[in-house]
């Protein structure tokens, strides 16, 4: 775990594909839907489709709550890119604030470890604030052994 931090103190631009409504945790729903999202991301080739990408990583969005984690929010996958990126016909773009996080690190098999870090999130007395909190998937990750980057907005 990291104390908290903002995330290089500018705001996130990315650009990518954003579930078309919200998804809820309630009966493991948004399994389902950012499993689906995902799939539909990376079968369709996005990241290849992307401007200006700034890395290669990959960013997992949870924003727009509607009060804590077992209320609806809104749920983003897409890269960073430069600030004014013009987005192409068929992909969204969301801009992540600057916000103070605390920063959890999810490690092991995929997607299982991320899965389980987040059930340690719930439970844990952590002060979140329900910004926008994400993951950061990098470029080239070994899925039996990965390591995952989890921004929480915090109080």
């Amino acid at each position: 775990m990291v104390i908290n931090q903002n995330h290089n103190n500018n705001p996130i631009t990315l650009i990518g594909l954003k579930l078309s409504y919200k998804t809820t945790n309630k009966n493991e729903k948004a399994m389902e839907d950012c499993g689906a999202l995902w799939q539909e991301y990376m079968g369709s080739f996005v990241p290849n489709k992307i401007p200006n990408k700034l890395n290669g990583a990959t960013y997992a969005v949870y924003f727009e709550y509607d009060g804590d984690y077992t209320e609806p929010y809104s749920y983003f996958i897409g890269c960073p890119v430069a600030p004014g990126t013009e987005v192409p016909a068929g992909l969204d773009s969301i801009t992540i604030p600057v916000q103070k996080y605390k920063v959890i690190t999810a490690k092991g098999k995929m997607p299982d470890c991320v899965a389980d870090a987040w059930r340690d999130i719930w439970k844990s007395d952590i002060e979140r604030a329900y910004g926008y909190d994400f993951e950061i998937y990098p470029e080239k990750m070994d899925w039996n052994n990965a390591e995952v980057a989890i921004y929480l907005s915090v109080k």
